[in-house]
């Protein structure tokens, strides 16, 4: 077999540019046009299986690489030698048939499916990503990486950071987090900096203090990041019998996975691996819709790789004005300033994708719906569940459609908002805990009332 450099580059994602770059750079940006990259492989020089299903003769637990959920796809992702890939064990996680769920929404019975990526090592769908990232900065030899977060890509970024040797730095917003990631972050070892400012702030900083340090950057601004997150879908697809499901819908936030969604349905479509590509619907909270506004509003668009950049700059430019800060209480998800948003539009072009944004409020009732028929999430998990229950009232989504959502954390990232939820009654679907005397017989009382 090739040397991993022969078959695999990074590659300028604007036409009209189109640069390529060698595989062991360390880029987050074109350096030729400002453009973001991807990491692009000539197909013919790799060993790609003929079919998906050849993949399942990795299923064991005997060789680490194998049992990842994300290296055991890696004829699909084959950028650096084995000897260079970081597994913690990430990607073990199911496709969860939901048909109580199902009902509730009015969807027929065997169509409805959740990816719960929250039973990834640190709890969210981030290890996908920072497994390969990390595998990557192996392969360039980094000694220390940073990140803006919100809070799952700095508890992601510190568990790999300890299991590789390596420094790890956070950029946090002034109480912009959420304490249980926070607190993930801060046992596996990571320095925290907290900023005055939001998540785009803390953004902006860290790709400043990367370039001018030299230290590894792993926000999803890293095309290698995003290669590890296409396997979020083959693994849907592994679940489902390798048959392609009608829609993915995916929260929105930075946009990391719905651009990588969009690339990994267009490179198997292109080696003949898959005949359709599933429609892909991303929800944003309202607090946090600019792509909503720019894909709906303003009819941004792809445009074959020439979206119009002066559109985006104006709405920028009006937030700033503005001083416009998202709110939202889907934490992971609270970005005005999606640094993926170029790809996103590529993926939405791809997947003939839908955008909407529901209210804080629905986000927070369909977390406890999804909790009460059997998977608990993170609240911007459940905008999945909330965006689509408008989908289908709008009849863009058909009941008897094959939907997967992704559930993109555990429920215990984001506790407090949970117990306030049900302790105070705030929804439909709240839990409140019932006082009662010490006394046997009341005690029985209540338990017959429930």
């Amino acid at each position: 077999m090739a040397n991993n450099s022969d078959y695999a580059f990074q590659k300028c994602i604007n036409p009209e540019c189109a640069a390529t770059f060698d595989v062991a750079e360390i880029l987050v940006k074109c350096p030729t046009c400002g453009d973001m990259l991807d990491v692009a492989y000539d197909w013919d020089k790799m060993d790609v299986p003929g079919s998906l299903k050849d993949f399942e003769k990795r299923w064991t637990r005997t060789n680490p690489l194998d049992f990842s959920g994300v290296w055991r796809f890696r004829d699909l992702l084959n950028f650096c030698p084995d000897d260079c890939k970081v597994t913690v064990g990430e990607g073990q996680t199911i496709l969860q048939r939901n048909d109580a769920l199902a009902k509730d929404l009015g969807i027929d019975a065997g169509c409805l499916h959740l990816e719960y990526e929250g039973l990834n090592p640190s709890g969210s769908f981030k290890d996908n990503g920072m497994t390969a990232a990390f595998s990557h900065a192996r392969l360039v030899g980094a000694t220390a990486s940073a990140c803006a977060s919100t809070g799952n890509t700095s508890a992601s970024m510190a568990l790999y950071a300890h299991s590789t040797g390596m420094s790890c730095t956070v950029f946090i917003g002034s109480g912009r987090i959420a304490y249980g990631k926070l607190s993930q972050a801060m046992d596996y070892g990571a320095h925290t900096l907290q900023i005055a400012g939001d998540f785009d702030d803390c953004m902006r900083q860290v790709q400043a203090v990367c370039a001018q340090l030299g230290i590894y950057l792993v926000n999803s601004l890293n095309p290698f990041r995003l290669e590890g997150q296409k396997t979020i879908m083959f693994r849907i697809l592994e679940q489902l019998g390798w048959q392609v499901p009608d829609w993915i819908i995916v929260p929105g936030g930075n946009l990391g996975n719905s651009s990588s969604f969009g690339k990994a349905f267009a490179e198997l479509k292109q080696l003949g691996l898959i005949d359709r590509v599933p429609r892909l619907a991303i929800i944003n909270a309202e607090g946090a819709n600019t792509l909503t506004h720019l894909y709906n509003d303003r009819n941004l668009r792809w445009n074959d790789g020439r979206p119009d950049a002066d559109l985006v700059q104006e709405f920028y430019d009006d937030l700033t004005a503005r001083k416009y800060s998202p709110r939202t209480v889907a934490s992971a998800i609270e970005i005005s300033r999606p640094v993926n948003l170029t790809k996103c539009l590529r993926a939405l072009d791809i997947c003939d994708g839908v955008v909407i944004s529901v209210p804080d409020e629905e986000i927070i009732d369909a977390k406890a719906q999804i909790g009460l028929r059997g998977l608990g999430c993170e609240p911007a998990s459940a905008a999945t569940i909330a965006g689509l229950k408008h989908l289908l009232a709008d009849g863009v989504v058909d009941p008897s459609a094959k939907i997967a959502c992704v559930l993109t954390g555990h429920p215990l990232k984001d506790p407090n908002l949970t117990v306030n939820y049900h302790k105070d009654n705030k929804g439909k679907f709240s839990n409140p805990p019932v006082e009662v005397p010490n006394d046997l017989n009341a005690i029985i009382k209540a338990m017959k009332q429930a």
